[in-house]
């Protein structure tokens, strides 16, 4: 919808007001009205929403490239920090168990890193039908796992700072806020892992586009290959539970980061992720309760208090 129409009159466009928005404010986000407005199709008649849809696998794939940009981002600022920071005679890079951290986010972000690359070659892979109907899974995958994760590694990469890490002059408080919009836009987490089960149940070759990334690292790692082959095992088997959904999406995208990182060549990081991800088990993410919990009782105990 054009502001101007091309008689020179204005188009019926109202905003009626700016959204004092979370973060992300230098991003001006208005309450929109419409008024007897003229809009031009911009897709084929009748087929609005696979056109919105279409748009929407590029900015999917926008945010979590954005997401692990912003995650390095914080745990850059944090090791910074840490190498200039002294307590207790020593600096805080220097002590186990804050290196020990470090380390643990800095795994986080070149998982997230490569899983985001290795997504956009799919995407520059615009003839090559295999390319393509990996992209159709992989996408929701990594918008759903990179920007869940990402928030929590900008609270723990804000915390290393301390007090200073919590104030706006900071260099982490603005790129915290900002973390969780790439989750909700575009599609929030639910979206995201039911757009999975709608690619693998509806689209074969997506399951055997996938299969074909994960196994390329067959023989390299018997720890993933037996997660892959479980895996594998459970999406050929039909598991498509719509409750237990963001289960498998986690599952995927671990399987996927490890299997992208052992061919990638790095022993150290390849190793250290599925020893603390795949075997450990990976940190759940909100909604992944396993069956036996009366999720209706646990709900109703928050509105009870």
């Amino acid at each position: 919808m054009h502001r101007v129409l091309p008689d020179g009159t204005r188009n019926g466009v109202y905003l009626q007001r700016l959204k004092d928005k979370l973060g992300n404010r230098s991003n001006a986000s208005s309450e929109v009205e419409f008024d007897d407005t003229h809009g031009w199709l911009v897709g084929e008649e009748g087929r609005g929403i696979p056109t919105i849809l279409e748009m929407g696998v590029f900015t999917r794939f926008d945010c979590a490239t954005g997401a692990a940009g912003i995650m390095h981002q914080c745990v850059a600022q944090a090791i910074h920090h840490a190498r200039h920071r002294s307590a207790f005679g020593r600096l805080l890079i220097d002590q186990p168990l804050m290196r020990n951290v470090l380390a643990d986010l800095a795994l986080e972000c070149e998982a997230a890193l490569a899983l985001a690359l290795r997504l956009a070659r799919s995407f520059d892979s615009q003839q090559d039908e295999a390319e393509s109907a990996l992209r159709r899974v992989l996408t929701p995958v990594a918008k759903y796992w990179i920007c869940k994760r990402a928030p929590a590694v900008g609270a723990e990469a804000m915390e290393v700072l301390g007090g200073n890490g919590y104030i706006e002059e900071g260099p982490i408080a603005r790129r915290f806020r900002e973390l969780p919009l790439n989750g909700i836009w575009e599609g929030s987490g639910n979206i995201m892992c039911l757009d999975v089960l709608r690619a693998l149940s509806r689209e074969p070759r997506a399951l055997e586009a996938l299969a074909l990334l994960l196994q390329r690292s067959n023989g390299r790692d018997s720890r993933h290959d037996e997660y892959v082959a479980r895996l594998l095992k459970d999406l050929r088997n039909g598991t498509s539970a719509e409750a237990s959904a963001r289960v498998l999406t986690e599952r995927i995208a671990l399987a996927a980061q490890a299997a992208i990182l052992l061919q990638g060549g790095s022993t150290v990081v390849a190793e250290g992720f599925i020893s603390s991800r795949l075997v450990a088990g990976a940190p759940g993410a909100f909604g992944v309760l396993p069956a036996g919990p009366d999720h209706g009782a646990l709900i109703e105990r928050v509105l009870e208090g």
